[in-house]
């Protein structure tokens, strides 16, 4: 019972081990989307960017794996070639998360 019991909590540690952070796709508000084509989409929908591309599942995944507050905090302050606040004077915290989350899901949003 007790090898039963070991190999069952062993089985489902190693599996947590293996899973990644997953998004799921959202829909951006309508003030969201505006903000977004006023300002992220000059960056994330331009392949002669540098920024991480739209739907680029391998560029967003390593981004996503820091957690989406340390992505909306690099949004706000500014990380490497980014601008602070990305281009956005009046996007929100929430906003930002939203915007992330969109562009890093764009390819199953397809």
């Amino acid at each position: 019972m007790h090898k039963v019991l070991f190999l069952s909590l062993s089985v489902f540690v190693l599996s947590a081990c293996g899973n990644k952070t997953s998004l799921q796709p959202i829909t951006l508000s309508e003030q969201q989307q505006k903000l977004f084509e006023q300002s992220c989409k000059t960056c994330h929908a331009n392949p002669a960017s540098p920024a991480p591309q739209m739907g680029d599942i391998k560029a967003w995944e390593k981004r996503i794996e820091k957690g989406l507050p340390v992505l909306v905090q690099n949004a706000m302050q500014g990380f490497n070639a980014m601008p602070a606040g990305g281009l956005c004077t009046t996007c929100t915290p929430p906003d930002f998360e939203a915007m992330i989350v969109y562009m890093a899901t764009a390819s199953a949003q397809k």
